[in-house]
């Protein structure tokens, strides 16, 4: 992979925002900084900072595989876990 200087600035911007968002601390200088950083858009619960992830890819040419399970929503993830499962006792 080549770091061009469209790479690397994306990267620091990545940078910036992940750590106040997720206050993740990625140095540019780690091994797996890009992918830890595409992990890490992934993640996030900000558009923008999905969409940044997607550019990131496209520019590095690294390929992240869709997510396996949709996400619930909040009265889903509530009716989930609220329900008994215990015995019945009549």
């Amino acid at each position: 992979m080549e770091l061009t200087k469209s790479v690397l600035d994306c990267m620091q911007t990545l940078r910036r925002r992940l750590r106040q968002e997720q206050e993740v601390d990625i140095r540019l200088s780690q091994p797996n900084a890009v992918m830890d950083m595409l992990i890490a858009c992934a993640a996030s619960d900000v558009e923008d900072t999905r969409q940044m992830g997607l550019k990131l890819s496209e520019l590095t040419h690294i390929r992240m595989a869709p997510p396996v399970a949709p996400q619930l929503s909040e009265a889903e993830l509530i009716e989930k876990y609220t329900r008994y499962a215990g015995p019945l006792r009549g």
